[in-house]
């Protein structure tokens, strides 16, 4: 056994004695009946491997006789014994000849390959990939086999795969192996000893011989095995009993990284790679269940690599072919449209317009029919009456009140859920001097608290602070529509709907009844809308501007988190400039020098070429460019409707065309050159491959002459 694989299997008085052995064996230790032994091939702790020739036949065999008795575990040479001669019919497998259960020392017989071990073979540096491939293959069949009759070896590594005269490997030594139903665990080699295994109540599991295997597969790649390190020989040596070397070993497993050496090796490519970091998983759920299905993997990457010339192939010879028809119809379109640009400024400013005017007026429709549904209630004579009461009593019995409103509000906003649209955030009702009297949902702080100073409840178009609303202030008598403003808890812009509750005879305003919804969610129609046509995106948005200062009001951009780290400086920002309000709100006959717009008279919407949209100047990278844009008024509230696309992404086929244009030419040469360079580069390939496997396989036949005989060194 190598000093750079050591085992967890002996004790140091074992080792101690088989040195001792070592020194002192000069002479086989006992003869064997039918077998000429020749000489020895290697010790180790539990005895030593001879060669020796079979009288009748002249063929040359190795005997290993178990020497070391006073320690020795019988059941060692027992289980070997049996596993071999279970697995006999493998020819992946070290085959067994004879037993001598009965000598003095016990031994058994089994086949000599003279190749030695596979250890040997990895001393002077690690394998070409495919060679290991072909090793690995070789042992996983083994594997296999031994799997399916119920084996499970349990301490693969490469001192324990021999080679053959053709350099094929033989796997042998199943002296830790159980079988598959068996409980008693099995320590493996330190760094191909799967983590869970390290651990004397561990139950025998397929997975370990997957991970032994990867481990193996690892070292022919990079000639290490993998987290194998000066610091973990070193941390494992230093722990005092067998239980802290397992502990030590786990620990180094688990929280090693991920081994990454093999990836860079030349001819691995990423599913061979892929195959080894599943084999390696520490976690045994994420590893290959067992040796078939990494067997199968082997095969599909293999599968795999013999399509792929042909793969590409189809794959992009007609890519190519379609590339450049593509290229050169765009080559005709692009000369075609050489000078649409402002065609299709026009175009894209024409379907803005169109959008901006939809928007426009289901935002005043929405609002629209939200004063209705308010002013409907309002009217009725049971409310009328239960707010009177209410009033009588100061709005200590308000009850009646509350159970109403409450029940009109769920009509209200179930037929809202059967329509599609989107329900109101808040509704309340003030009494006529502006104490809020009714909340949904309830608002303990707002809640016969006086609002007199809010536009919603004198229809001013203005909002006081609490400290200056004038004495003479009184409910408004028409309904109305407020002002945007702030909403302290979402820190986005809302605006109220509200209409005044008058008394039977309609001479005395009695309260106010109002809902507050967000402005985006009056957006939500049209945004829906376009969603569903694939017309909104980074590329196209639509947003809402006050008309009378330019303020924005609502914006894709503008969400709650964001408006809530904003500075009040930083929302100041997002305003148009003075030039474009001057301009915007005077063709829109906006200004609050304009009188409020007749519904008689609708103002056509227009249309920018280069807006700059006011989120650029907070983020320059995302809304900095120019965009089309389109503008329209929302009924008489001097809100301002946006709809926007971006200029580049408008004019992106023209500037492609007139790319195409000009290197139409050197591409239709470079592709016709490629497109036949590739396929005779990969005719040539298959052809190439084609004539090496065939010389290969002469040159194989031609030279099968027999191999120098080697000495194997492991036990």
């Amino acid at each position: 056994m190598s000093s750079n694989e050591p085992t967890l299997m002996m004790s140091s008085e074992q080792l101690r004695h088989a040195e001792q052995l070592s020194r002192a064996l000069s002479q086989p230790p006992a003869s064997v009946r039918g077998y000429q032994i020749l000489r020895s091939l290697g010790e180790g702790a539990y005895g030593s491997v001879w060669l020796g020739r079979e009288s009748n036949t002249g063929k040359f065999v190795a005997i290993k006789f178990y020497t070391y008795r006073r320690s020795l575990d019988w059941s060692l040479l027992n289980r070997e014994v049996e596993k071999l001669a279970t697995l006999y019919t493998s020819r992946k497998i070290v085959g067994l000849v004879e037993v001598g259960w009965d000598g003095d020392p016990p031994y058994y017989v089994m086949e000599y390959l003279e190749n030695g071990s596979l250890a040997n073979v990895l001393s002077t540096g690690p394998l070409p990939a495919e060679e290991a491939v072909r090793i690995a293959r070789a042992l996983i069949v083994a594997l296999v086999h031994a799997h399916g009759r119920g084996v499970l070896h349990c301490d693969l590594k490469p001192a324990n795969v021999l080679l053959d005269a053709d350099f094929e490997p033989r796997l042998c030594d199943f002296g830790q192996s159980r079988l598959s139903n068996e409980q008693n665990p099995a320590l493996g080699t330190l760094f191909y000893m799967a983590p869970e295994q390290a651990d004397l109540k561990a139950v025998p599991d397929a997975r370990w011989d997957v991970y032994a295997l990867g481990a193996l597969l690892y070292h022919m790649l990079c000639g290490e095995p993998p987290h194998r390190t000066d610091d973990a020989l070193k941390t494992i040596h230093d722990a005092q009993s067998l239980e802290d070397r397992l502990t030590a070993y786990r620990r180094i497993i688990r929280s090693a990284p991920t081994p990454n050496a093999h990836r860079r090796v030349k001819g691995v490519d990423r599913r061979l790679a892929d195959i080894v970091d599943r084999c390696l998983h520490v976690d045994p759920q994420k590893r290959f269940p067992n040796a078939q299905a990494v067997l199968e993997a082997l095969d599909d990457r293999e599968a795999y690599r013999k399509r792929r010339p042909l793969i590409v192939l189809g794959i992009l010879g007609p890519a190519v072919l379609l590339s450049a028809m593509a290229m050169m119809a765009t080559q005709l379109v692009s000369r075609t449209f050489q000078d649409s640009e402002s065609n299709l400024i026009a175009s894209a400013l024409d379907r803005e317009r169109i959008s901006v005017r939809f928007l426009a007026h289901s935002v005043e429709r929405e609002l629209a029919i939200r004063q209705a549904e308010l002013e409907d209630i309002s009217k009725k004579k049971e409310v009328i009456d239960a707010v009177i009461h209410a009033a009588k009593t100061g709005y200590r019995d308000r009850d009646q009140l509350t159970e109403l409103l409450n029940a009109e509000k769920k009509k209200i906003e179930t037929r809202v859920k059967v329509q599609g649209r989107e329900s109101a955030e808040s509704w309340f009702f003030d009494d006529q001097k502006g104490y809020q009297r009714w909340r949904h949902p309830r608002g303990v702080t707002s809640l016969d608290k006086l609002w007199n100073w809010r536009d919603y409840f004198h229809g001013l178009d203005r909002e006081f602070s609490p400290e200056t609303v004038p004495a003479d202030i009184k409910p408004t008598s028409q309904p109305h529509i407020s002002t945007a403003f702030r909403s302290s808890e979402t820190h986005q812009y809302m605006v109220a709907v509200s209409v005044p509750v008058w008394n039977e005879d309609r001479t005395e305003v009695i309260g106010i009844l109002a809902q507050t919804t967000h402005l985006g969610q009056l957006l939500a129609e049209h945004t829906h809308i376009m969603k569903g046509k694939n017309q909104l995106s980074a590329d196209n948005t639509i947003s809402l501007v006050d008309g009378r200062n330019g303020k924005l009001l609502d914006h894709p951009w503008m969400t709650s988190q964001v408006m809530a780290d904003l500075s009040d400086e930083r929302v100041e920002q997002m305003k148009w400039t003075p030039d474009q309000l001057k301009r915007y709100s005077k063709d829109l006959q906006i200004a609050e020098t304009h009188p409020p717009t007749d519904h008689d008279h609708i103002v056509p919407p227009f249309a920018d070429d280069s807006y700059d949209d006011p989120v650029g100047r907070i983020l320059p990278h995302e809304f900095g460019e120019k965009w089309l844009a389109a503008f329209a008024p929302v009924g008489n509230l001097k809100w301002i409707a946006v709809v926007q696309e971006r200029r580049n992404a408008a004019l992106e086929p023209i500037h492609r065309m007139r790319a195409n244009a000009e290197k139409f030419g050197i591409w239709a040469f470079l592709i016709g050159g490629t497109l036949v360079g590739t396929l005779w580069y990969f005719v040539f390939r298959a052809v190439s491959e084609r004539d090496e496997g065939i010389r290969s396989s002469n040159l194989s036949l031609s030279t099968g002459t027999p191999s120098e005989v080697k000495t194997p060194t492991d036990l």
